[in-house]
C-alpha cells in the first residue's frame, strides 16, 4: 500500500512507469500559508533612460541606479531585463563581473530580484532562427541563476512591428505552431532545471490572446520549469479581469500595467487594482507583482517615470493594503463568478 501511495509522487518526478514517454498533466501550482504579496520593478518602466546609457546615448540611467530608484521608494525587488545589459544587442551576454557587482549592490540596497527576461521569437517557421532563439534563451538562464533571478521571462508571441504569428509561421495551422512552441520552450526548461530557474511564458496578446491559449501551451510544455507570467494589460478578450483569473493559479510571476486594454487606454481604463488584488488574493498567490508602466507610443504625450512609478506605486500599495483580509477560503463566495479561478483536475496518476 506505502508503495501504491508513493507512485503519484514518483510520476510526477518522473520515476514512474512510462514516464520516459508519457508526461503528466500540468496542474495549477500548489500553494500554502495564504497569499503573501511583494511589489517589484520592471526595469521596461525606465526603457529611453536605460537603452540611452546601454547605447551611450547620454547620461541615462545605470541598472545600478535603477536599483538605487527601488531602494530609496522601499520596493521589494527590481526586474533587471536583458535588454539594459551591455552588448544584448549583440547577443551578447554580460561579463560576470557586471552581474556580480549588480547582484551584490541590490542586497546592499535590501531589493531582491524578482525576475529579469530577454525577447525571442517562436512563431516564425524559420527553424534556424527559433533554435538561436532557444540558444539565447539557454544563455540568458545561466545569467539569471548568477544574478539571483529566479525566473527568466520568455515570449510565445510574435515580436516583431506590423506582423503576426499567421504571418511568421507562413499559414501553419494554430495547433502546429503551438506545437513548436511547446518544443522550443521545453528545450529551454530543461535547460532551465539545471541552474534552477524557471522559464515564464508572458501573454503579449497575439499567439496568446487569453488564459485558455496560455494554460494550453503551458500544458503542452508540460514541465516544472515552466509557467505563466501574467500580464495585466495585453489579454485580448472581452473580458479581461476573467483571464486573469483563469491563469493566476498557473502564475509564476506578473506584471501589473496601469490598464488591462494597453497603454492607449490608460487614461480612459485604467486597471481596477481593487479587483486585480481580489483576483490575485484568490489564487493564494505567495511573490512578486512587479509593475511595470509603459511611455505612449510613437513618443506621443509626456512621460516621466520619475513621476508615474511612485503614483502607480502608492496606488497598488493601497490596493494590496485594502485587500489584505482577504484569503482564498473567506472570499471565495463574495469574488463574482467571473473572478473564481476555474476548477482544475489533478494531475493524471
Amino acid at each position: 500500500m506505502k508503495r501504491v501511495a508513493l507512485l503519484p509522487l514518483a510520476a510526477a518526478a518522473g520515476f514512474g512507469p512510462g514516464c520516459g514517454s508519457v508526461r503528466a498533466e500540468i496542474a495549477p501550482i500548489q500553494r500554502v500559508g495564504g497569499p503573501r504579496l511583494k511589489v517589484s520593478l520592471n526595469a521596461y518602466s525606465f526603457a529611453k533612460l536605460l537603452n540611452d546609457f546601454a547605447l551611450g546615448r547620454g547620461a541615462g540611467m545605470s541598472l545600478f541606479a535603477l536599483a538605487e530608484f527601488c531602494a530609496q521608494h522601499n520596493f521589494d525587488g527590481f526586474d533587471p531585463t536583458g535588454y539594459y545589459f551591455p552588448g544584448y544587442r549583440a547577443r551578447k551576454v554580460p561579463e560576470d563581473k557586471l552581474v556580480f557587482d549588480l547582484k551584490r549592490r541590490a542586497f546592499e540596497l535590501g531589493v531582491g530580484i524578482s525576475g529579469t527576461g530577454v525577447g525571442n521569437n517562436f512563431t516564425v517557421a524559420d527553424q534556424a532562427a527559433r533554435a538561436k532563439d532557444v540558444e539565447w534563451i539557454k544563455q540568458w538562464i545561466e545569467v539569471a541563476a548568477k544574478l539571483g533571478a529566479p525566473v527568466l521571462r520568455i515570449f510565445a508571441d510574435t515580436q516583431m512591428r506590423a506582423q503576426t504569428w499567421e504571418t511568421v509561421s507562413n499559414g501553419a495551422q494554430r495547433e502546429e505552431v503551438e506545437k513548436w512552441i511547446a518544443d522550443d520552450i521545453r528545450a529551454c526548461a530543461d535547460h532551465a532545471a539545471k541552474f534552477g530557474v524557471i522559464v515564464g511564458v508572458q501573454n503579449h496578446g497575439d499567439f496568446i490572446k487569453t488564459a485558455t491559449d496560455l494554460i494550453s501551451l503551458i500544458k503542452r510544455v508540460d514541465s516544472p520549469w515552466c509557467g505563466a507570467i501574467v500580464d495585466t494589460g495585453y489579454f485580448k478578450a472581452e473580458d479581461p479581469y476573467a483571464e486573469m483569473a483563469q491563469a493566476a493559479p498557473y502564475a509564476v510571476n506578473w506584471q501589473i500595467k496601469q490598464s488591462p486594454l494597453g497603454v492607449e487606454k490608460e487614461a480612459e481604463a485604467p486597471t481596477d487594482l481593487m479587483r486585480l488584488l481580489k483576483i490575485i488574493r484568490l489564487s493564494g498567490y505567495r511573490g512578486y507583482l512587479p509593475i511595470e508602466t509603459l511611455s505612449p507610443r510613437g513618443g506621443r504625450g509626456a512621460y516621466d517615470p520619475y513621476t508615474v512609478v511612485p503614483k502607480f506605486l502608492a496606488e497598488l500599495r493601497a490596493a494590496i493594503e485594502a485587500t489584505a483580509s482577504i484569503a482564498p477560503a473567506q472570499a471565495a463566495g463574495d469574488a463574482g463568478a467571473a473572478e473564481k479561478p476555474a476548477a482544475r483536475s489533478e494531475p493524471a496518476k
